[in-house]
């Protein structure tokens, strides 16, 4: 899941540059991780993480937003999710 979350990454936001973040794949804009990715397996803990930082352009009109997302067995269309919350947080 790490490699299909950092080609996910780097195609759509390739001014971000990889960063570990608490040991973790980070991508970060300016030294300051942006969205990151968290191991379920290296966590012991039944899903993975992908997530943002206060530095996402994700906020909504109602001031309510996710800021991170369970990863488990993703299917093509959470993959695409995915993509779409890696361009909004990125804009």
């Amino acid at each position: 899941m790490a490699e299909r979350v950092h080609v996910i990454v780097r195609t759509l936001a390739p001014d971000l540059a990889p960063k570990l973040y608490y040991g973790m794949p980070g991508y970060a804009r300016g030294g300051k991780v942006l969205c990151f990715f968290r191991s379920g397996q290296m966590d012991k803990e039944r899903y993975s993480t992908f997530g943002v930082s206060n530095l996402a352009a994700l906020d909504t009109s109602d001031g309510f937003w996710p800021t991170s997302y369970a990863l488990q067995d993703p299917s093509e269309e959470a993959w695409e999710h995915l993509g779409e919350v890696v361009r909004r947080a990125t804009a």
